[in-house]
């Protein structure tokens, strides 16, 4: 998803990172496949409720406003209307463009508080339910609520947007997420399933579980599904990975080598049962080869 922002009221970098990989995972949860663009723009409330007034006729300012520009039909989104946003193709983007959205700072700050979570997750929440109504989908009628909420829940544990409070230490939200990717582990020739958590530098958080196939070789493992996730979506940097399982996970010998290509610095944190024991990659993999081996 290509964004056009439209800073009047700035966020942290980590935070627009983050709602940029939601964006991304919008489409994808979605099924389009064209190239797609999105104008947002992050304001103050006397700006929202400006727009809020001359376009609505209500001079109060709420959380997030959408215009779309495609007018689907009736009980119709995106994915099924492919032939609609062809309509709205930009030469300029080289993107077909959705829409606007504009999201309130202080609504957005003022929310996660009261909710007892992030800001990130605030701001990925309001950009996602922005999306969504720009790919058609609506909450007026309970049937359509319940339809657009579960392709926002989707699209956030997608990009593993976590709902712990602000207030809860990295580790914890990581391990959290871990003992959670480990529930949707494919396990079924072990029975013994892993789930991971991986933090990138940027702020962003991926999630990964083990994956088991057939042939015995070409499975994979929790922490190489969340390194490869972060990678595939332009991360580099990462400082910390939790890894939950059953018994005492720490990394196999394939997945420290595919860690240090990218972290030889890496705090690993593991958890079973209620133990949980920090090593760093270093200690685990004390003369690993990587890139500046060559």
């Amino acid at each position: 998803m290509k964004i056009e922002w439209e800073i009047l009221c700035p966020v942290g970098e980590p935070v627009r990172a983050q709602m940029a990989a939601a964006a991304d995972q919008a489409l994808r949860c979605e099924g389009v496949r064209l190239d797609c663009a999105v104008h947002v723009c992050l304001c103050d409330d006397e700006t929202i409720a400006g727009i809020n007034l001359a376009y609505r006729d209500n001079p109060s300012a709420t959380d997030v406003l959408s215009f779309p520009s495609v007018d689907y039909p009736p009980a119709q989104t995106a994915a099924r209307c492919e032939h609609l946003l062809r309509r709205e193709y930009d030469d300029e983007t080289g993107a077909c463009f959705l829409g606007d959205i504009f999201i309130s700072v202080p609504h957005l700050r003022k929310q996660a508080a009261e909710y007892g979570h992030s800001e990130l997750r605030e701001a990925c929440y309001l950009l996602i339910h922005g999306i969504c109504h720009l790919m058609g989908y609506d909450h007026i009628k309970p049937e359509e609520k319940e339809r657009m909420r579960t392709m926002e829940e989707k699209i956030l544990t997608t990009v593993s947007v976590p709902r712990d409070d602000a207030s809860a230490p990295l580790e914890e939200t990581l391990l959290s997420l871990a003992r959670e990717a480990m529930k949707k582990s494919y396990s079924p020739y072990s029975s013994y399933p892993v789930g991971a958590a991986l933090h990138c530098v940027d702020g962003r958080i991926f999630t990964g579980c083990n994956i088991e196939n057939a042939s015995f070789g070409l499975s994979n493992c929790a922490e190489r599904t969340a390194l490869f996730k972060a990678v595939s979506e332009g991360a580099r940097g990462f400082d910390v990975i939790a890894i939950a399982a059953n018994t005492a996970p720490w990394p196999c010998g394939a997945c420290r080598q595919v860690l240090h290509e990218f972290a030889p610095d890496l705090r690993i944190l593991v958890t079973w049962g209620d133990r949980v024991e920090e090593k760093t990659l270093r200690e685990l993999y004390p003369e690993g080869f990587g890139p500046d081996s060559m």
